[in-house]
């Protein structure tokens, strides 16, 4: 069964930078989907971006040029670099492999956006 740990997250200004992580328990195979999701208190979640099984990268349109996903698949991480940080970006971030659906979820990290 695959794990996922997510770590990163914390307080930021508003404009300011973070970095979340996502460690997987083991190799993430380029057929498994990879992706960031959030979700804030009494909302459901969303998607923020994912790596496909094809390759193809997407963001959702509310943090398009301003968060990256990358992956470093020799230390099985999934990265999502925050810029340009927004109080509407404060939520709860998880990643996720192998879709919303049928695939896994890690605990999720907090990230709070807030002078």
């Amino acid at each position: 069964q695959v794990q996922l740990v997510e770590s990163g997250g914390g307080l930021v200004q508003p404009g300011g930078s973070l970095r979340l992580s996502c460690v997987a328990s083991g190799r993430i195979f380029s057929t498994y989907a990879v992706g960031w999701y959030r979700q804030a208190p009494g909302k459901q979640r969303e998607l923020v971006g994912a790596i496909t099984s094809g390759g193809t990268i997407t963001y959702a349109d509310s943090v398009k040029g301003r968060f990256t996903v990358s992956r470093d698949n020799a230390k099985n991480t999934v990265y999502l670099q925050m810029n340009s940080a927004t109080p509407e970006d404060t939520a709860v971030y998880y990643c996720n492999v192998g879709g919303p659906r049928l695939g896994y979820w890690g605990q999720g990290t907090q990230v709070t956006v807030s002078s």
